[in-house]
């Protein structure tokens, strides 16, 4: 299982707690991957994830590109799940919860890895037409690439806001 551990966060008195976390992690639609580039520059991108209910997600992408250069230059990545996200504009802050990782890529995977994990995606991203995706997924396979995300510790932070009835 992940390793949670919120000892680390600075504001104790918004944590989130476990529980409400892993749903979070199984639920949420997307994250944001941070990495590092050869040259030591910062690069984001927003992305599809799937849990796999131990201690690894797994991403999609493209066979090259910007994101494999990166973490083919450094591993380490961080990702930043993102859940409900309130503003509150006349009280001047947003209500919120999100969970932070670090993570080491994993890339190269086996085909009965990386099929395993598209059918998760699938399950995760468009459960009604898995049948429909899965033909697709084996057409696409050679444009395909999965990272998996082994995860070596993940805290998680929220804000809520007690409203005036």
């Amino acid at each position: 299982m992940i390793p949670y551990d919120n000892s680390h966060v600075r504001r104790q008195d918004r944590l989130l707690d476990s529980d409400r976390a892993f749903e979070l992690l199984a639920t949420a639609e997307y994250a944001v991957l941070s990495m590092v580039d050869s040259e030591g520059y910062p690069y984001g991108v927003p992305v599809n994830f799937v849990w796999d209910g131990k201690d690894s997600i797994y991403i999609h992408c493209a066979p090259e590109g910007r994101k494999l250069r990166c973490v083919d230059a450094c591993s380490r990545v961080s990702l930043c799940v993102v859940g409900r996200v309130h503003l509150l504009p006349s009280k001047f802050t947003t209500e919120y919860e999100s969970l932070v990782m670090t993570a080491n890529v994993v890339r190269h995977l086996s085909d009965d890895e990386r099929h395993d994990a598209l059918a998760l995606l699938l399950d995760k991203l468009s459960p009604n037409d898995k049948e429909i995706g899965l033909r697709y997924a084996q057409a696409s396979f050679h444009r395909v690439e999965i990272l998996r995300l082994d995860i070596v510790d993940c805290s998680g932070k929220c804000k809520c806001v007690p409203h005036a009835d």
